[in-house]
């Protein structure tokens, strides 16, 4: 496996051309009107039925899924239609969600840790209007480097942490991709990716807590070939919900996957974020 591509097959123009399109991409859906930087609150849902500030109705949870009590003046649409009186959610998979509308926003009703929560979101959120980007790195080729996926004889149930104290996920991890950086190899435990086939890595270097957020960065990992070839792009690796803002319940990477060497490549510590308190 060599080190890393060389920069002579790759044209670094190009490459940073590439890139800019897909960053500016990536941030066009994270400053989306109804996206995570519009979460105004994490409200915890209990068999205690409890109001949520803006959003209709006092809801609870059950063995039923969420469940929400409206009166006759809320106004609460689910799949476009009005929900009237007490309407039961059904119960919601695990990191599963669904999205209610009302005047002035959406709320995400879903289950994160075993625990069904609400996130109101609301596009006259200040800290959305004031979001100005991420800074990040230079892109270069000398971070896009070569990687075998490992795959496991049978998936292993793999147990995390969160954002939130107190907090756990559990994610079957298929195997682990390995690569060589610097003149040694590592390995970096995946989950699977949002299309078939795609890989996802959460990991910590040792610009965290320094230049990057402390707690993970993610990078998404190409479907490997037959053989497990595949790549990993760390002008890619950008930051989970968690290092904008504090009403996110955001997976800590497994344990081992953190890299001994600087990744100086990918999204850097935004410049603001917020917090619960306010």
């Amino acid at each position: 496996m060599t080190d890393t591509l060389s920069t002579a097959t790759i044209d670094r123009a190009d490459f940073g051309r590439g890139w800019e399109a897909w960053h500016r991409e990536h941030e066009a859906r994270r400053a989306d009107p109804h996206g995570f930087l519009a979460i105004t609150g994490l409200h915890w849902l209990t068999a205690a039925p409890q109001l949520i500030p803006g959003v209709p109705g006092a809801w609870s949870t059950g063995p039923e899924g969420p469940v929400v009590a409206l009166t006759d003046d809320d106004v609460l649409t689910f799949d476009g239609e009005v929900l009237r009186g007490i309407h039961t959610f059904g119960e919601i998979p695990e990191r599963g969600g669904l999205t209610v509308a009302y005047d002035g926003g959406v709320a995400e009703v879903a289950k994160r840790g075993g625990h069904d929560i609400v996130r109101p979101r609301r596009p006259d959120h200040p800290f959305l209007a004031a979001y100005d980007g991420t800074p990040v790195y230079a892109p270069h080729p000398q971070w896009r480097v070569p990687a075998r996926f490992v795959e496991y004889a049978t998936p292993r149930r793999t147990e995390v942490g969160a954002a939130v104290d107190g907090l756990t996920h559990v994610y079957e991890s298929p195997g682990y991709v390995e690569f060589t950086l610097r003149g040694e190899t590592h390995r970096l435990i995946a989950f699977e990716g949002y299309a078939p086939g795609e890989l996802v890595v959460l990991f910590t270097d040792e610009t965290s807590g320094r230049t990057t957020y402390a707690a993970n960065r993610t990078v998404g990992v190409p479907a490997p070939d037959a053989d497990g070839g595949t790549v990993i792009d760390f002008t890619r690796a950008v930051n989970l919900p968690c290092a904008y803002t504090d009403f996110a319940t955001c997976p800590l990477p497994p344990a081992g996957n953190h890299l001994p060497i600087a990744v100086e490549a990918g999204e850097k510590t935004p410049l603001a974020r917020v917090h619960a308190t306010l």
